[in-house]
């Protein structure tokens, strides 16, 4: 009697818990895109292709170094601009694209003060949330993070989100190149049971960095695949419709030893 009371108990606190983060449950077929570094061809090719389907997707921008100059490398401000009057969120990637393990505070808060002005200066709403340029956390930027108060900040580590367990300042995704076709479709696989598959796509393709180019074709080929599954295919900002963050921040503890580095 004891034994099952003690169950009991635990699976009246787990519920507890989960019905604090949740707002609501998380459906099966839950998909984010996530693109990082602004190559020009997000602008031309990737954002048309969403438009088509009707996804949403999230933009991590950055003024990448040394090339962004190289108008035919990299998206401009006011192809930006058109993305966000588009329909889709404009976040954070740091102003050079550096890794945010190494900054100070005042350093971590210039890089991100930047994209934020520069947003601002154009009339995109204020970026909330944050990816890590080339996967580079430690516990210190996600306090630094939390001081300028963003949402959810991304990470890598090809396993899905769970938000029960994830904190949501270490959201993990798989990362797309023109060799893991199979991986990406299998991942498709795992946005079931309260699991979310969120996607880290870089140029399409990818010019400068060819090592994570995801082909148009084959870019194509995953749009259709959701489409025809029927997925709900959202940006992270669209997450606070499933998730309350605040609840998330102060259950969950941040934990480092789970993958989040590709």
């Amino acid at each position: 009697m004891k034994k099952f009371i003690i169950l009991l108990y635990t699976f009246s606190v787990v519920l507890c818990l989960d019905a604090q983060i949740l707002k609501k449950p998380i459906p099966d077929k839950l998909v984010v895109l996530t693109f990082d570094d602004a190559p020009a061809s997000q602008y031309s090719i990737v954002a048309p292709m969403l438009k088509e389907f009707d996804f949403g997707a999230t933009f991590f921008v950055c003024e990448f170094q040394p090339n962004y100059t190289d108008s035919t490398l990299y998206m401009n401000w006011r192809q930006i601009q058109e993305l966000d009057k588009m329909g889709f969120e404009i976040a954070n990637h740091t102003h050079t694209h550096s890794n945010v393990s190494k900054l100070t505070q005042s350093e971590f808060n210039e890089q991100l003060t930047y994209i934020e002005t520069k947003c601002a200066s154009l009339g995109i709403p204020k970026p909330t949330n944050f990816a890590y340029p080339g996967y580079g956390l430690n516990a210190q930027a996600l306090n630094f993070l939390q001081e300028k108060e963003y949402v959810f900040a991304r990470a890598g580590g090809s396993r899905a989100y769970d938000p029960l367990s994830d904190h949501p300042f270490l959201i993990p995704s798989w990362a797309t190149d023109e060799t893991n076709k199979a991986e990406i479709m299998n991942a498709f696989d795992q946005a079931k049971d309260g699991n979310i598959v969120i996607l880290t796509i870089h140029g399409v393709p990818d010019i400068e960095h060819p090592w994570v180019n995801t082909p148009p074709e084959l870019f194509k080929e995953y749009l259709e695949y959701l489409d025809e599954n029927d997925f709900t295919v959202i940006s992270i900002k669209d997450l606070e419709k499933y998730i309350d963050v605040a609840a998330a921040k102060k259950t969950i503890t941040p934990d480092f030893s789970m993958k989040l580095s590709n």
